[in-house]
């Protein structure tokens, strides 16, 4: 889910850097390629995998 995220970020980041859109400084090409580039890694960390429940017997 994260790597959705990150990937919706760095898109609409380069739309922005392609159109020459002044925006405010908060969400600039900068900021949102480093927030794209924060949920890229956590991804890759593992950070919101879902946990699998162990099926089977007990022993």
């Amino acid at each position: 889910m994260l790597a959705i995220a990150a990937a919706a970020v760095f898109f609409i980041a380069f739309i922005l850097n392609a159109t020459k859109t002044s925006t405010e400084v908060i969400f600039g090409t900068t900021s949102l390629t480093l927030v794209g580039l924060t949920l890229a890694a956590l991804h890759l960390a593992g950070v919101g995998a879902a946990v699998q429940a162990r099926r089977g017997r007990r022993r």
